[in-house]
């Protein structure tokens, strides 16, 4: 396992948002969280690196491990996981920059300078994000005149840019067309051969679509965890079966 999730509680002040969370998450493996808005799925997805330690009076008790070691050790630098553990957003964020400086913006902060190399990582960052063709002759353009779907695209291949291991992406297709919905899909579907996936979506049909897992969380507790045909066709839990086919609540 990649990463590993062991008893984690997790707080906003005195609000308790996750209770008890043990999970394991596979390698090059694509793992969907659904359930209800406000149950805690983007919560997690956001304590995989170390995301929440910007929003003050938190605190998170347990353990999640990354290759084994504790990213909340006190030994840890919280940039380091998170050039290691990328993330995307739900609505597109690309820079107000031009294309290139948009994938080359943190590469230059982690050191990387010499004209060469820097164009080498954004060729391979957008080819990888299937958007090379769409923009290689307007890479000193503005990112914002992409459309949304080029910018998430764009956004993708900016993560990818810092070689991750780990791309969390928190319903990365929530703001997009159904057309553009589907390329980010089948971009999931090739980036999950180099690197283990990890998307929180409300799309259910989505996540029986892309995952190989799926963990079904309600009121901050994970419900029940499994291979994704198990999950949406008999699962162990009736409310999890429930949420599924539309009689939640």
């Amino acid at each position: 396992m990649i990463i590993t999730t062991r008893n984690v509680d997790f707080f906003y002040g005195a609000c308790r948002a996750l209770s008890n969370v043990t999970l394991d998450f596979e390698k090059n493996r694509v793992t969907a969280l659904i359930g209800p808005s406000g149950c805690g799925k983007s919560t997690l997805l956001r304590l995989l690196n170390r995301m929440n330690d910007l929003i003050d009076g938190t605190r998170v008790e347990g353990e999640i491990l990354f290759e084994g070691r504790n990213i909340y050790a006190p030994e840890v630098d919280p940039v380091e996981i998170r050039q290691r553990i990328g993330m995307v957003f739900q609505k597109p964020n690309p820079f107000p920059k031009s294309i290139f400086n948009n994938i080359t913006f943190a590469p230059k902060l982690s050191g990387i300078r010499e004209n060469g190399a820097l164009e080498a990582l954004v060729e391979e960052s957008l080819k990888q994000a299937v958007l090379w063709d769409e923009v290689k002759d307007i890479l000193d353009k503005s990112a914002m005149n992409l459309s949304g779907g080029q910018q998430q695209r764009l956004c993708i291949a900016r993560a990818l840019a810092m070689r991750p291991d780990v791309l969390l992406m928190d319903e990365p297709t929530s703001a997009l067309d159904p057309i553009s919905t589907a390329k980010i899909e089948e971009l999931i579907d090739t980036l999950k051969k180099r690197y283990t996936i990890i998307i929180v979506t409300h799309n259910m049909q989505q996540a029986a679509r892309i995952s190989e897992y799926t963990g079904f969380f309600y009121l901050g507790k994970l419900i029940e965890f499994n291979g994704t045909e198990k999950i949406f066709t008999n699962p162990d839990v009736k409310q999890t079966e429930d949420y599924i086919t539309g009689r939640f609540g």
